[in-house]
């Protein structure tokens, strides 16, 4: 098929997919604690979890723990979520019991931005540009 000028193509969305210890725990803790809807769950080893838009897939797969340790030791982070009213989440999160690791704070890059563990140790970061 010829392209022709005007075509274009666009990424529409990107959704991580975290690897979890524990399907059930992992998914509990995105709907009760980050306020994640769960849109579906396949068998036991698969589910998706989204909010406003952004979704999140979570696979049951057993992670090394040194890996994990050495990923927070170094504050690698598993997900960027840039976010709008990031004082409020972080207020939600930390009134629904979140693990926040890294308070809200602004950042030398112009983002205030908070960042917090999940039961498997992935970290994620939300954050909202202030420049």
């Amino acid at each position: 098929m010829a392209v022709t000028i005007g075509d274009s193509a666009r990424i529409t969305a990107i959704v991580p997919q975290l690897l979890v210890a524990d399907l059930s725990r992992a998914v509990a803790y995105y709907r009760d604690r980050l306020g994640f809807r769960v849109d579906f769950t396949y068998e036991s080893f698969y589910a998706g979890v989204s909010r406003d838009g952004s979704a999140i897939h979570l696979k049951h797969d057993e992670q090394p723990a040194a890996d994990r340790r050495r990923r927070k030791a170094q504050e690698h982070l598993d997900a960027y979520i840039e976010v709008t009213g990031v004082r409020v989440l972080f207020s939600e999160f930390d009134r629904k019991g979140a693990t926040i690791i890294k308070p809200l704070e602004q950042r030398p890059w112009a983002c205030l931005d908070f960042y917090v563990e999940d039961p498997d140790g992935h970290i994620l970061c939300f954050s909202e540009p202030t420049a």
